[in-house]
Protein backbone atom coordinates (compact mmCIF):
# COMPACT_ATOMS: atom_id res chain seq x y z
CA UNK A 1 0.00 0.00 0.00
CA UNK A 2 1.15 3.79 -1.02
CA UNK A 3 2.68 5.25 2.17
CA UNK A 4 0.82 8.97 2.82
CA UNK A 5 4.54 10.05 3.18
CA UNK A 6 5.25 9.56 -0.52
CA UNK A 7 2.45 10.92 -1.50
CA UNK A 8 3.59 14.60 -1.68
CA UNK A 9 6.71 14.00 -3.84
CA UNK A 10 4.61 12.23 -6.32
CA UNK A 11 2.32 15.14 -6.87
CA UNK A 12 4.83 17.03 -7.29
CA UNK A 13 6.44 15.11 -9.74
CA UNK A 14 3.30 14.95 -11.53
CA UNK A 15 3.09 18.87 -10.99
CA UNK A 16 6.69 19.16 -13.13
CA UNK A 17 5.49 17.13 -16.00
CA UNK A 18 2.18 18.79 -16.65
CA UNK A 19 3.68 21.66 -16.05
CA UNK A 20 6.18 21.21 -18.60
CA UNK A 21 4.48 20.18 -21.26
CA UNK A 22 1.73 23.18 -20.95
CA UNK A 23 4.15 25.09 -20.21
CA UNK A 24 7.90 24.94 -19.68
CA UNK A 25 7.89 28.48 -17.78
CA UNK A 26 5.99 27.13 -15.33
CA UNK A 27 9.42 24.54 -14.02
CA UNK A 28 10.40 28.24 -12.41
CA UNK A 29 7.60 27.62 -9.86
CA UNK A 30 7.23 23.81 -9.87
CA UNK A 31 10.83 23.00 -9.70
CA UNK A 32 11.83 25.02 -6.34
CA UNK A 33 8.37 23.46 -4.35
CA UNK A 34 9.14 20.07 -6.27
CA UNK A 35 12.89 20.47 -4.72
CA UNK A 36 11.68 21.48 -1.13
CA UNK A 37 9.32 18.80 -1.20
CA UNK A 38 12.06 16.13 -1.45
CA UNK A 39 14.44 17.66 0.78
CA UNK A 40 11.79 17.36 3.52
CA UNK A 41 11.47 13.64 2.51
CA UNK A 42 15.34 12.50 2.92
CA UNK A 43 16.21 15.21 5.78
CA UNK A 44 16.00 13.98 9.31
CA UNK A 45 15.67 16.40 11.70
CA UNK A 46 12.35 17.32 12.00
CA UNK A 47 9.78 14.18 12.08
CA UNK A 48 6.55 16.19 10.47
CA UNK A 49 8.61 17.17 7.73
CA UNK A 50 9.73 13.57 6.24
CA UNK A 51 6.87 12.24 7.31
CA UNK A 52 4.92 14.91 5.27
CA UNK A 53 6.70 16.47 2.68
CA UNK A 54 6.00 20.43 2.20
CA UNK A 55 2.71 19.81 3.56
CA UNK A 56 4.12 20.04 7.37
CA UNK A 57 5.48 23.55 6.56
CA UNK A 58 1.59 24.90 6.62
CA UNK A 59 1.73 24.43 10.07
CA UNK A 60 4.52 26.78 10.29
CA UNK A 61 2.86 29.26 8.14
CA UNK A 62 -0.49 29.28 10.36
CA UNK A 63 1.52 29.78 13.32
CA UNK A 64 3.24 33.11 11.94
CA UNK A 65 -0.13 33.95 11.14
CA UNK A 66 -2.09 32.85 14.31
CA UNK A 67 -1.34 36.01 16.03
CA UNK A 68 -3.36 38.14 13.17
CA UNK A 69 -6.09 35.63 12.48
CA UNK A 70 -7.04 35.41 15.85
CA UNK A 71 -6.93 39.47 16.63
CA UNK A 72 -9.03 40.06 13.57
CA UNK A 73 -10.98 37.33 12.90
CA UNK A 74 -11.35 35.22 16.26
CA UNK A 75 -11.33 37.04 19.02
CA UNK A 76 -14.64 39.18 20.28
CA UNK A 77 -14.14 42.62 21.24
CA UNK A 78 -13.27 42.02 24.84
CA UNK A 79 -11.54 38.85 24.24
CA UNK A 80 -7.79 39.92 23.26
CA UNK A 81 -4.69 39.43 25.53
CA UNK A 82 -2.96 41.14 27.25
CA UNK A 83 -4.98 44.37 25.01
CA UNK A 84 -8.60 44.18 23.75
CA UNK A 85 -9.72 44.95 20.62
CA UNK A 86 -11.93 47.28 22.12
CA UNK A 87 -8.99 49.04 23.82
CA UNK A 88 -6.55 49.14 21.15
CA UNK A 89 -9.17 50.72 19.38
CA UNK A 90 -10.04 53.11 21.37
CA UNK A 91 -5.92 53.94 21.67
CA UNK A 92 -6.16 54.49 17.80
CA UNK A 93 -8.79 56.60 17.87
CA UNK A 94 -7.42 58.95 20.71
CA UNK A 95 -3.75 58.68 18.83
CA UNK A 96 -5.55 59.99 15.67
CA UNK A 97 -8.05 62.73 16.80
CA UNK A 98 -10.92 60.21 15.36
CA UNK A 99 -14.53 59.41 17.27
CA UNK A 100 -13.83 57.60 20.35
CA UNK A 101 -17.61 57.77 21.44
CA UNK A 102 -19.07 54.16 21.93
CA UNK A 103 -22.69 53.62 20.85
CA UNK A 104 -25.79 51.67 22.58
CA UNK A 105 -24.02 51.35 26.11
CA UNK A 106 -21.44 49.08 27.42
CA UNK A 107 -20.99 45.73 26.27
CA UNK A 108 -19.85 44.61 29.41
CA UNK A 109 -21.92 42.30 31.89
CA UNK A 110 -22.33 44.77 34.55
CA UNK A 111 -23.53 42.20 37.34
CA UNK A 112 -20.36 40.26 36.55
CA UNK A 113 -16.71 40.75 37.95
CA UNK A 114 -16.43 42.09 34.86
CA UNK A 115 -17.32 45.39 35.99
CA UNK A 116 -16.64 48.16 38.56
CA UNK A 117 -17.28 51.53 38.74
CA UNK A 118 -16.95 54.95 39.59
CA UNK A 119 -19.71 56.85 42.07
CA UNK A 120 -20.89 59.48 40.42
CA UNK A 121 -22.63 62.84 41.56
CA UNK A 122 -26.15 64.60 40.99
CA UNK A 123 -24.17 67.68 41.06
CA UNK A 124 -21.02 67.30 38.45
CA UNK A 125 -18.01 70.05 39.35
CA UNK A 126 -17.62 71.70 36.33
CA UNK A 127 -14.89 74.55 37.39
CA UNK A 128 -12.32 71.74 37.64
CA UNK A 129 -9.10 73.10 35.55
CA UNK A 130 -8.56 71.73 32.46
CA UNK A 131 -5.33 70.28 33.26
CA UNK A 132 -3.34 69.37 36.57
CA UNK A 133 0.29 69.01 37.56
CA UNK A 134 1.75 66.78 40.25
CA UNK A 135 5.10 68.79 42.32
CA UNK A 136 7.23 65.93 42.89
CA UNK A 137 10.35 66.39 44.95
CA UNK A 138 8.82 69.86 46.68
CA UNK A 139 10.35 70.59 50.40
CA UNK A 140 13.30 68.12 49.30
CA UNK A 141 14.89 68.69 45.98
CA UNK A 142 16.33 71.67 44.89
CA UNK A 143 15.10 71.44 41.40
CA UNK A 144 11.29 69.72 42.05
CA UNK A 145 9.78 68.38 38.53
CA UNK A 146 6.42 69.40 37.84
CA UNK A 147 4.41 66.40 36.38
CA UNK A 148 2.10 65.73 33.67
CA UNK A 149 -0.33 62.97 35.30
CA UNK A 150 -0.02 60.64 32.48
CA UNK A 151 3.86 59.79 31.12
CA UNK A 152 5.25 57.37 29.38
CA UNK A 153 6.56 54.46 30.91
CA UNK A 154 10.15 52.82 31.50
CA UNK A 155 10.77 51.32 27.82
CA UNK A 156 14.85 51.12 26.58
CA UNK A 157 15.99 52.02 23.15
CA UNK A 158 17.39 48.31 22.07
CA UNK A 159 14.26 47.21 22.70
CA UNK A 160 12.49 49.87 21.14
CA UNK A 161 13.54 50.81 17.47
CA UNK A 162 15.57 54.50 17.31
CA UNK A 163 12.75 55.92 15.83
CA UNK A 164 10.09 54.61 18.32
CA UNK A 165 12.04 56.26 20.61
CA UNK A 166 12.20 59.81 18.81
CA UNK A 167 8.69 59.67 18.06
CA UNK A 168 8.09 59.14 22.09
CA UNK A 169 10.17 62.05 23.17
CA UNK A 170 8.99 63.93 20.17
CA UNK A 171 5.28 63.66 21.69
CA UNK A 172 6.16 64.53 25.01
CA UNK A 173 7.78 67.21 24.01
CA UNK A 174 4.73 68.09 22.36
CA UNK A 175 2.53 67.26 24.72
CA UNK A 176 4.69 68.86 28.13
CA UNK A 177 4.69 65.06 29.22
CA UNK A 178 7.73 63.30 30.71
CA UNK A 179 9.50 60.27 29.02
CA UNK A 180 11.02 57.31 30.61
CA UNK A 181 14.15 56.40 29.32
CA UNK A 182 14.04 52.45 31.01
CA UNK A 183 17.11 51.59 32.05
CA UNK A 184 18.68 51.15 28.54
CA UNK A 185 19.91 55.00 29.95
CA UNK A 186 19.89 58.21 27.47
CA UNK A 187 20.31 57.74 23.53
CA UNK A 188 20.57 60.40 21.22
CA UNK A 189 17.07 59.25 19.95
CA UNK A 190 16.02 60.67 23.44
CA UNK A 191 17.65 63.76 23.18
CA UNK A 192 16.85 64.81 19.93
CA UNK A 193 13.47 65.77 20.44
CA UNK A 194 13.77 67.94 24.38
CA UNK A 195 11.45 66.35 25.65
CA UNK A 196 11.46 65.83 29.57
CA UNK A 197 13.19 62.95 30.46
CA UNK A 198 13.41 60.50 33.97
CA UNK A 199 16.69 58.47 33.94
CA UNK A 200 15.72 54.61 34.68
CA UNK A 201 18.97 53.27 36.54
CA UNK A 202 18.80 49.71 36.64
CA UNK A 203 21.38 47.09 38.20
CA UNK A 204 23.21 47.24 35.23
CA UNK A 205 24.36 51.11 35.66
CA UNK A 206 24.06 51.38 31.79
CA UNK A 207 24.68 55.49 31.27
CA UNK A 208 27.04 55.60 34.64
CA UNK A 209 28.92 51.93 34.73
CA UNK A 210 32.22 51.36 35.67
CA UNK A 211 34.26 49.08 33.59
CA UNK A 212 33.96 46.12 36.18
CA UNK A 213 29.83 46.92 35.71
CA UNK A 214 29.41 48.99 39.05
CA UNK A 215 28.20 52.19 39.66
CA UNK A 216 30.52 55.75 38.86
CA UNK A 217 29.36 58.50 40.50
CA UNK A 218 31.12 60.61 37.80
CA UNK A 219 29.56 59.53 34.95
CA UNK A 220 26.26 59.60 36.86
CA UNK A 221 26.57 63.27 37.46
CA UNK A 222 27.77 64.37 33.86
CA UNK A 223 24.67 62.44 32.36
CA UNK A 224 22.17 63.50 35.13
CA UNK A 225 23.09 67.29 34.71
CA UNK A 226 21.15 68.62 31.61
CA UNK A 227 17.91 70.14 32.12
CA UNK A 228 16.58 67.42 30.02
CA UNK A 229 16.44 64.90 32.28
CA UNK A 230 13.96 65.95 35.20
CA UNK A 231 13.85 62.80 37.21
CA UNK A 232 16.08 59.68 38.65
CA UNK A 233 14.33 56.33 38.99
CA UNK A 234 15.93 53.67 40.06
CA UNK A 235 14.71 50.04 39.18
CA UNK A 236 14.47 47.31 41.97
CA UNK A 237 11.94 45.41 40.01
CA UNK A 238 9.56 44.98 36.93
CA UNK A 239 6.14 43.84 36.38
CA UNK A 240 7.27 41.28 33.44
CA UNK A 241 9.34 40.19 35.07
CA UNK A 242 10.49 40.64 39.28
CA UNK A 243 13.67 39.75 40.71
CA UNK A 244 15.10 38.57 37.13
CA UNK A 245 18.15 40.07 36.02
CA UNK A 246 19.01 40.29 32.02
CA UNK A 247 21.54 39.56 29.63
CA UNK A 248 22.59 41.29 26.18
CA UNK A 249 23.96 39.11 23.91
CA UNK A 250 27.15 40.39 22.25
CA UNK A 251 25.48 40.12 18.70
CA UNK A 252 23.06 42.95 20.24
CA UNK A 253 25.18 45.12 21.12
CA UNK A 254 25.57 47.89 18.39
CA UNK A 255 27.53 51.06 17.75
CA UNK A 256 25.09 52.83 18.90
CA UNK A 257 23.55 50.80 22.17
CA UNK A 258 27.38 50.40 23.13
CA UNK A 259 27.47 54.35 22.96
CA UNK A 260 24.17 54.61 24.83
CA UNK A 261 24.46 52.38 27.67
CA UNK A 262 28.24 52.91 28.08
CA UNK A 263 29.55 49.09 27.22
CA UNK A 264 31.94 47.33 25.04
CA UNK A 265 30.74 47.04 21.25
CA UNK A 266 29.95 43.31 20.58
CA UNK A 267 30.68 42.03 24.29
CA UNK A 268 27.82 40.89 25.96
CA UNK A 269 26.49 42.38 29.09
CA UNK A 270 24.90 41.14 32.24
CA UNK A 271 22.29 43.06 34.19
CA UNK A 272 22.62 41.22 37.72
CA UNK A 273 19.07 40.70 39.61
CA UNK A 274 20.36 42.97 42.43
CA UNK A 275 22.18 46.25 42.82
CA UNK A 276 25.53 45.94 44.07
CA UNK A 277 25.37 49.52 45.44
CA UNK A 278 23.08 48.67 48.18
CA UNK A 279 21.88 45.75 50.18
CA UNK A 280 19.44 46.98 53.29
CA UNK A 281 16.82 49.56 53.36
CA UNK A 282 18.66 51.97 55.03
CA UNK A 283 21.82 51.79 52.71
CA UNK A 284 18.97 52.60 49.88
CA UNK A 285 18.05 55.32 50.89
CA UNK A 286 21.40 56.56 51.51
CA UNK A 287 22.18 55.90 47.56
CA UNK A 288 19.28 57.90 47.31
CA UNK A 289 20.24 60.71 49.23
CA UNK A 290 23.54 60.13 46.99
CA UNK A 291 21.96 60.46 43.59
CA UNK A 292 19.76 63.26 44.41
CA UNK A 293 23.00 65.45 45.89
CA UNK A 294 24.87 64.15 42.24
CA UNK A 295 21.50 64.62 40.31
CA UNK A 296 22.02 68.65 41.08
CA UNK A 297 19.02 68.10 43.47
CA UNK A 298 16.34 66.47 40.91
CA UNK A 299 13.68 64.44 42.41
CA UNK A 300 15.24 60.61 42.88
CA UNK A 301 13.02 57.78 43.18
CA UNK A 302 12.15 53.97 43.20
CA UNK A 303 10.40 51.68 41.16
CA UNK A 304 9.35 48.00 41.77
CA UNK A 305 6.59 45.17 41.59
CA UNK A 306 5.65 43.93 44.86
CA UNK A 307 6.73 40.90 46.13
CA UNK A 308 7.31 40.54 50.13
CA UNK A 309 4.98 42.97 51.81
CA UNK A 310 7.47 42.93 54.20
CA UNK A 311 10.08 44.49 51.96
CA UNK A 312 7.62 47.11 51.36
CA UNK A 313 7.41 47.49 55.47
CA UNK A 314 11.03 47.35 55.71
CA UNK A 315 11.17 50.50 54.05
CA UNK A 316 8.83 52.46 56.25
CA UNK A 317 10.87 51.68 58.86
CA UNK A 318 14.01 52.88 57.25
CA UNK A 319 12.51 55.94 56.65
CA UNK A 320 11.56 56.33 59.99
CA UNK A 321 14.61 55.63 61.67
CA UNK A 322 16.64 57.70 59.06
CA UNK A 323 14.35 60.72 57.94
CA UNK A 324 14.86 59.79 55.10
CA UNK A 325 12.95 58.84 51.77
CA UNK A 326 12.62 58.61 48.01
CA UNK A 327 10.66 61.49 46.27
CA UNK A 328 8.31 59.14 44.85
CA UNK A 329 7.67 55.35 44.32
CA UNK A 330 6.53 53.98 41.12
CA UNK A 331 4.44 50.93 41.67
CA UNK A 332 4.78 48.59 38.48
CA UNK A 333 2.00 45.85 38.19
CA UNK A 334 2.78 42.55 37.25
CA UNK A 335 0.38 42.64 34.07
CA UNK A 336 2.56 45.47 33.06
CA UNK A 337 5.89 44.71 30.36
CA UNK A 338 7.08 45.59 26.92
CA UNK A 339 9.91 43.54 26.46
CA UNK A 340 10.78 39.92 26.25
CA UNK A 341 10.36 37.98 29.71
CA UNK A 342 10.17 33.85 31.12
CA UNK A 343 6.92 33.01 30.23
CA UNK A 344 6.75 31.48 34.10
CA UNK A 345 7.87 34.97 35.47
CA UNK A 346 4.93 36.78 33.83
CA UNK A 347 2.43 34.61 34.59
CA UNK A 348 3.24 33.54 38.15
CA UNK A 349 5.25 36.09 40.06
CA UNK A 350 4.74 39.38 40.97
CA UNK A 351 1.65 41.54 42.31
CA UNK A 352 -0.92 42.79 40.29
CA UNK A 353 -1.08 46.43 40.14
CA UNK A 354 -3.73 47.07 42.19
CA UNK A 355 -2.94 45.23 45.44
CA UNK A 356 0.69 46.36 45.26
CA UNK A 357 -0.24 50.04 44.96
CA UNK A 358 -2.43 49.36 47.82
CA UNK A 359 0.56 47.82 49.94
CA UNK A 360 2.71 51.09 48.91
CA UNK A 361 0.02 52.90 49.90
CA UNK A 362 -0.62 51.89 53.26
CA UNK A 363 3.17 52.04 54.03
CA UNK A 364 3.27 55.70 53.22
CA UNK A 365 -0.14 56.51 54.64
CA UNK A 366 0.36 54.30 57.72
CA UNK A 367 3.67 55.86 58.09
CA UNK A 368 3.10 59.03 57.90
CA UNK A 369 4.96 59.73 54.19
CA UNK A 370 2.28 60.24 52.28
CA UNK A 371 2.55 63.89 51.40
CA UNK A 372 6.17 63.57 51.02
CA UNK A 373 6.25 60.38 48.59
CA UNK A 374 4.16 60.76 45.58
CA UNK A 375 3.24 57.26 44.02
CA UNK A 376 3.18 56.45 40.35
CA UNK A 377 1.04 53.61 38.87
CA UNK A 378 2.17 51.89 36.08
CA UNK A 379 0.56 48.78 34.76
CA UNK A 380 -2.05 48.39 31.73
CA UNK A 381 -3.20 51.66 32.25
CA UNK A 382 -4.81 52.86 28.81
CA UNK A 383 -8.16 55.13 30.04
CA UNK A 384 -9.26 57.76 31.60
CA UNK A 385 -11.42 55.60 33.84
CA UNK A 386 -7.93 53.04 34.94
CA UNK A 387 -6.47 56.01 35.80
CA UNK A 388 -9.36 57.38 38.36
CA UNK A 389 -9.49 54.06 39.83
CA UNK A 390 -5.56 54.18 39.84
CA UNK A 391 -6.39 57.32 41.78
CA UNK A 392 -8.55 56.19 44.01
CA UNK A 393 -6.44 53.88 45.59
CA UNK A 394 -3.75 56.25 46.61
CA UNK A 395 -1.57 57.05 43.14
CA UNK A 396 -0.91 60.50 42.41
CA UNK A 397 0.19 60.27 38.57
CA UNK A 398 -0.18 57.32 35.91
CA UNK A 399 2.72 56.01 33.84
CA UNK A 400 1.77 53.74 30.35
CA UNK A 401 4.08 52.00 28.45
CA UNK A 402 2.36 49.56 25.68
CA UNK A 403 -0.76 52.22 25.26
CA UNK A 404 2.25 54.40 23.78
CA UNK A 405 3.14 52.00 21.42
CA UNK A 406 -0.17 51.35 20.07
CA UNK A 407 -0.39 55.48 19.51
CA UNK A 408 2.89 54.65 17.20
CA UNK A 409 0.92 52.08 15.45
CA UNK A 410 2.11 48.73 17.09
CA UNK A 411 -1.04 46.07 16.27
CA UNK A 412 -0.08 43.64 19.30
CA UNK A 413 1.48 41.29 16.39
CA UNK A 414 3.49 39.93 19.53
CA UNK A 415 7.42 40.00 17.93
CA UNK A 416 8.37 42.10 20.37
CA UNK A 417 11.32 39.59 21.90
CA UNK A 418 12.09 38.23 17.90
CA UNK A 419 12.99 41.91 16.42
CA UNK A 420 10.83 41.18 13.62
CA UNK A 421 8.15 43.63 14.37
CA UNK A 422 5.94 44.61 11.47
CA UNK A 423 5.36 47.73 12.70
CA UNK A 424 9.07 49.50 13.41
CA UNK A 425 8.30 50.07 17.14
CA UNK A 426 10.34 46.87 18.74
CA UNK A 427 13.07 46.27 15.83
CA UNK A 428 16.19 47.34 15.50
CA UNK A 429 15.98 46.29 11.72
CA UNK A 430 16.44 49.14 9.37
CA UNK A 431 13.79 48.79 6.93
CA UNK A 432 11.42 47.54 9.00
CA UNK A 433 11.83 51.39 10.61
CA UNK A 434 11.61 52.92 7.50
CA UNK A 435 7.54 52.70 7.92
CA UNK A 436 7.51 54.66 11.10
CA UNK A 437 7.87 58.03 10.04
CA UNK A 438 8.74 60.12 13.44
CA UNK A 439 6.52 63.60 12.10
CA UNK A 440 3.52 61.75 11.78
CA UNK A 441 3.52 59.36 15.01
CA UNK A 442 4.59 62.11 17.37
CA UNK A 443 1.50 64.37 17.27
CA UNK A 444 -0.24 61.37 17.69
CA UNK A 445 1.93 59.63 20.67
CA UNK A 446 1.00 63.22 22.24
CA UNK A 447 -3.12 63.59 21.25
CA UNK A 448 -3.50 60.10 23.12
CA UNK A 449 -1.98 61.58 25.91
CA UNK A 450 -4.39 64.46 26.35
CA UNK A 451 -7.21 62.95 25.10
CA UNK A 452 -7.05 59.95 27.84
CA UNK A 453 -6.63 63.09 30.18
CA UNK A 454 -9.50 64.74 29.37
CA UNK A 455 -11.11 61.76 29.55
CA UNK A 456 -9.69 61.63 33.35
CA UNK A 457 -11.47 65.22 33.94
CA UNK A 458 -14.52 64.06 32.53
CA UNK A 459 -14.44 61.20 34.93
CA UNK A 460 -13.72 63.31 38.07
CA UNK A 461 -16.18 65.97 37.30
CA UNK A 462 -19.09 63.50 36.99
CA UNK A 463 -18.03 62.69 40.65
CA UNK A 464 -18.25 65.87 41.85
CA UNK A 465 -14.77 66.77 42.75
CA UNK A 466 -12.36 69.21 41.81
CA UNK A 467 -9.21 67.05 41.32
CA UNK A 468 -8.48 63.39 40.67
CA UNK A 469 -6.72 63.20 44.12
CA UNK A 470 -10.40 63.67 45.87
CA UNK A 471 -10.91 60.32 44.92
CA UNK A 472 -11.28 58.13 47.40
CA UNK A 473 -11.32 54.40 48.16
CA UNK A 474 -15.43 54.89 49.09
CA UNK A 475 -15.93 56.24 45.68
CA UNK A 476 -15.19 53.40 43.48
CA UNK A 477 -17.33 50.20 43.50
CA UNK A 478 -16.58 46.49 42.83
CA UNK A 479 -18.60 43.65 42.51
CA UNK A 480 -18.16 40.46 45.65
CA UNK A 481 -20.61 38.27 43.54
CA UNK A 482 -24.06 38.88 40.80
CA UNK A 483 -25.94 39.82 44.03
CA UNK A 484 -23.64 41.99 45.54
CA UNK A 485 -21.00 45.19 45.07
CA UNK A 486 -19.39 47.27 47.82
CA UNK A 487 -16.93 50.00 47.87
CA UNK A 488 -13.33 48.75 47.38
CA UNK A 489 -12.13 50.21 51.18
CA UNK A 490 -14.75 47.44 52.28
CA UNK A 491 -13.38 44.70 50.13
CA UNK A 492 -9.51 45.97 50.08
CA UNK A 493 -7.42 47.14 53.44
CA UNK A 494 -7.10 50.48 53.53
CA UNK A 495 -5.35 52.03 56.84
CA UNK A 496 -5.42 54.96 58.65
CA UNK A 497 -2.44 58.22 58.82
CA UNK A 498 -0.07 56.85 61.06
CA UNK A 499 -1.44 54.19 61.97
CA UNK A 500 1.62 51.57 61.63
CA UNK A 501 3.71 54.17 64.12
CA UNK A 502 0.66 54.76 66.44
CA UNK A 503 -0.39 51.17 67.23
CA UNK A 504 0.48 49.04 64.57
CA UNK A 505 -1.08 45.55 66.44
CA UNK A 506 -4.43 47.12 65.46
CA UNK A 507 -3.85 47.03 61.84
CA UNK A 508 -4.39 43.49 59.54
CA UNK A 509 -0.66 44.58 58.44
CA UNK A 510 1.05 43.76 61.72
CA UNK A 511 2.43 40.69 60.73
CA UNK A 512 4.19 41.87 58.00
CA UNK A 513 5.23 44.58 59.83
CA UNK A 514 6.74 42.65 62.89
CA UNK A 515 8.61 40.68 60.50
CA UNK A 516 10.65 43.87 58.93
CA UNK A 517 13.45 45.21 59.65
CA UNK A 518 15.47 48.85 58.84
CA UNK A 519 18.48 47.02 58.42
CA UNK A 520 17.64 44.02 55.91
CA UNK A 521 15.01 43.16 53.52
CA UNK A 522 15.09 39.64 55.33
CA UNK A 523 12.07 38.83 57.27
CA UNK A 524 13.15 39.28 60.63
CA UNK A 525 12.89 35.98 63.00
Amino acid sequence: MLKWRYLTPLLMLALCAVTAWFWPWGLVVAGPITAVAVWDFFQQDHTLRRNYPLLARVRWIMEDLRPFAQSYLVEGDLEGRPFSHQARSLIYARAKGDLDAHPMGTVLDVYSDEYEWMSHSVVPDSSAPSEWRLEIGAGTCAKPYSSALLNISAMSFGSLSGRAIEALNAGAAIGNFAHNTGEGSISKYHRGPGGDLVWELGSGYFGCRAADGSFDPARFADNAAPDQVKMIEVKLSQGAKPGHGGVLPGEKVTQEIAETRGVPVGETVISPAAHSTFSTPIEMLEWIEQLRDLSGGKPVGIKLCVGQPHEVMALGKAMLETGMHPDFITVDGAEGGTGAAPLELSNSVGMPLREGQIWVRNMLVGTGFKNRVKIGASGKIYSGAQMAKAFAIGADWCNAARPFMFSLGCVQSMQCHTGHCPTGVATQMAWRQKGLVVEDKAPRVARFQKQTLHSLREITVAMGLPSPWQIEPKDMRERVNGARSDAIDRIYTFVQPDALTVDPESTLLARHWRAARADSFRRAA
